[in-house]
């Protein structure tokens, strides 16, 4: 009887861990304006295999993410971000990606004057351009 009763704790102990075992909570930093934007940063970060939540606030800019790091991380996230025209503060869209959100959507591209690195597409050099 007592080994049915360890082993039944060992395992719902084993099950406990293994469901929250992968979960982390970070917030990133990402650029836009408007309700239309928090919607397309929000589904393009929900969009990643793993994300649980991403709630972007337009007032700080800043995005409250919680993901499985088992299966995601922040960088993944962020570069699906990207893709949808939004900058991190890590990673830059592209002109292409930006010049396509809506012009309410048009947000001041705080890293504009910082040069892109050929190499890293996406990766910004903090090298200011002169």
């Amino acid at each position: 009887m007592k080994t049915k009763v360890i082993s039944l704790v060992a395992l719902f102990m084993f099950g406990v861990v293994a469901v929250f075992a992968g979960n982390k909570v970070e917030k990133v930093k990402v650029y836009g304006n408007c309700g239309m934007c928090k919607a397309r940063i929000e589904k393009a970060a929900k969009a990643v295999d793993g994300v649980s939540l991403a709630n972007w606030d337009k007032k700080t800019k800043m995005m409250d993410l919680a993901f499985d790091d088992l299966k995601t991380d922040v960088k993944k996230v962020e570069t699906a971000i990207v893709k949808a025209g939004h900058d991190t503060e890590m990673l830059k869209a592209t002109d292409a990606a930006y010049d396509k959100l809506p012009s309410c959507c048009h947000y001041d591209r705080v890293n504009a004057d910082m040069k892109m690195d050929d190499k890293k597409a996406g990766k910004m050099d903090m090298t200011p351009v002169k």
